[in-house]
């Protein structure tokens, strides 16, 4: 709808319109006809103004000068676009502000350069509007493609959802996708800040792309800062490429940024790694003589590789000086140190530790009764590992699985069943939920103790207590089922856990022919092996041996030794069970002669030992 309305004095703010109203239709703004008889003629505009945007657009149809757009940009038509002290939403929210036309100028060459520049601003601003709003919305596809749109028509898009755009590709890994957006941004003549280059670097790193990392290193358009240098050395020092990394530094340092103590921290671990904790100290000093103080998480470091080292008292003794150099432990520091006196077995130093800490107002955490906890049940001593998981809430930690797991696992290690269902549920009472680790200790002593029914019932009870199972449940309670003679169950589950998408291996496998082969299926347990083949999974030596075994007790003895070129034939190589098993097989059908001969030939050209021929020999 046009309203028409008149004006006689033009000036800096053009016209009044208080006249004008919106139309019927509900749109973002409304449009009205101006009629300007100041001048030669007649000069109608049609007024576009933004009811969001508080933005004012003025387009003549009279005015025949234009000067012609450049660029993918092909037609605008003959408009004028004149905004005097026009606000707009910048991308922080305020209102951002338009210069003011010069007056006279609305109907010249200048104020269509200007209106064109207006009009193509506010679709820049519209079109950034969107792509941050695809960003934020995780629709990373649909942002890229109208990225190139907005590209290819000449916008400059937002740096900081570009930049978002690049950490979204890198954080699933399609660091191309995130290289073309970095091309485009800077293509467009944007001029991204050293954020989107350091987000775009660790994207590279996190993958294993350290070439392509220091490659835009080399290239990027502002200078890289210390986060910038610490990513890459981070990645190159994990990698074990020390050496690299210490060439990166010197770059650094030439380009006069300067190392802060995350640099060095990084440096000073790869040292003790590689080079060993005296050369790692020659870090530590040039460190401090540049004026950078370590923290604690340095001299954590630095404990570590003492402990590892096997020097004990010398980790003891830096943890005793570290006040005096101005820096607190804290309680990881104490766990480094606990960790080693256990593994070394100074469990009285241990629990000295453990005083000094409380004495200090070091509160324990719940991972420095873990490691209590768990030293106790190796060496055997669960009343006192008992006792040390009761003390837990009294310092204000709460236990978790991990306090319980070495507990459990202890139990069933002496075949003390009961005792570990017994604290599960003592476990579960307390709000801690068991992990799959808890359920596959108790699954495997269930299994070796041969209660499979028990083993399966708790199995089938996993997904319910939200904790799915993994391949290495499955080929528990498959090779304790096997081993009973439940195949048929054990098969059932190999179907099951296929279902679930999880892909067996060939302990699976191994496991299921083996206890088929027991059972006289050898036909199944045969043809089995092959669909094994037929997944790509190259059967074992001990698959082989036990369909060779199930053939011989089935008098099978010539497809055994089929089978037995069939084996090398596929560059497996025979073991000496294998020998074994066609030797008893030879006697088992009334060769004794013969496969005594075999064995004595076998046993002088070494393929059998000597004490297993002898036993052969006995059984044949």
């Amino acid at each position: 709808m046009d309203l028409v309305a008149t004006t006689k004095h033009p000036h800096d703010q053009f016209c009044s319109f208080q006249h004008l109203h919106r139309g019927g239709t509900r749109t973002c703004g409304f449009r009205g006809r101006v009629c300007d008889n100041i001048g030669s003629g007649f000069c109608s505009l049609r007024v576009y103004v933004s009811c969001k945007a508080r933005f004012l657009v003025l387009s003549s149809d009279s005015i025949t000068e234009s000067r012609k757009l450049k660029g993918p940009r092909k037609h605008f038509g003959n408009r004028v676009f004149a905004v005097p002290k026009v606000e707009y939403p910048g991308l922080d929210g305020r209102l951002q502000h338009f210069g003011r036309i010069p007056q006279g100028k609305l109907n010249g060459v200048e104020s269509l350069s200007n209106g064109v520049n207006t009009r193509r601003n506010f679709e820049e601003f519209e079109s950034n509007i969107h792509l941050r709003r695809l960003v934020k919305n995780g629709e990373l596809g649909e942002a890229f493609r109208f990225l190139e749109r907005m590209t290819y028509h000449g916008d400059i898009p937002d740096v900081i959802a570009c930049t978002s755009l690049i950490r979204g590709f890198c954080k699933i890994g399609r660091t191309k996708k995130a290289t073309r957006v970095m091309e485009m941004l800077e293509e467009s003549g944007a001029v991204p800040d050293v954020i989107t280059y350091n987000v775009l670097i660790s994207g590279y790193c996190k993958a294993g792309e350290i070439d392509k990392a220091l490659q835009v290193l080399d290239r990027m358009g502002v200078a890289p800062d210390v986060v910038t240098y610490n990513t890459i050395l981070r990645s190159l020092c994990d990698g074990g490429k020390l050496g690299q990394a210490m060439e990166v530094l010197d770059r650094q340092l030439k380009r006069e940024c300067y190392p802060d103590v995350i640099t060095y921290t990084i440096l000073i671990e790869a040292t003790c790694k590689e080079s060993g904790v005296g050369q790692a100290m020659k870090l530590l000093d040039e460190m401090r003589n540049k004026g950078c103080n370590p923290d604690v998480v340095t001299y954590n470091v630095l404990i570590n590789g003492i402990c590892k080292e096997g020097r004990l008292d010398d980790a003891i003794k830096f943890l005793n000086d570290m006040p005096s150099d101005g820096c607190q432990p804290n309680v990881i520091t104490h766990n480094i140190i606990l960790r080693s006196m256990c593994s070394t077995g100074r469990w009285m130093d241990a629990e000295r530790l453990l005083a000094d800490m409380v004495r200090k107002g070091c509160a324990p955490s719940v991972v420095t009764f873990n490691i209590l906890i768990n030293f106790l049940c190796r060496k055997g001593l669960l009343g006192r590992a008992l006792d040390v998981l009761e003390k837990v809430p009294k310092y204000g930690c709460t236990p978790n699985s991990l306090s319980y797991n070495p507990l459990l696992h202890a139990f069933c290690k002496e075949k003390n069943i009961d005792r570990a269902i017994e604290y599960l549920e003592i476990m579960v009472s307390r709000g801690c939920y068991p992990d799959i680790v808890t359920y596959n200790t108790l699954l495997t002593a269930l299994c070796k103790d041969g209660k499979v029914d028990v083993a399966v019932e708790i199995l089938n009870q996993l997904s319910s207590k939200g904790c799915s199972p993994v391949l290495i449940t499955y080929n528990t309670v498959i090779d304790g089922l096997s081993k009973v003679g439940k195949t048929e169950r054990a098969v059932e589950l190999l179907e099951e856990m296929c279902r679930k998408g999880l892909k067996p291996d060939r302990i699976t496998y191994s496991s299921v022919v083996g206890g088929l082969s027991r059972e006289g299926k050898v036909d199944e347990a045969i043809k089995l092996f092959h669909g094994l083949e037929r997944l790509g999974i190259r059967p074992s030596a001990v698959i082989y041996n036990s369909i060779m075994l199930g053939l011989c007790k089935a008098r099978q003895t010539s497809r055994a030794i089929d089978f037995l070129a069939y084996m090398v034939a596929k560059e497996c190589k025979p073991t000496e069970t294998t020998y074994t098993i066609l030797i008893e097989g030879i006697a088992y059908e009334g060769l004794a002669e013969e496969a005594l001969e075999l064995l004595n030939e076998l046993s002088s050209r070494g393929v059998v030992k000597k004490s297993s021929a002898e036993q052969v020999a006995v059984n044949v």
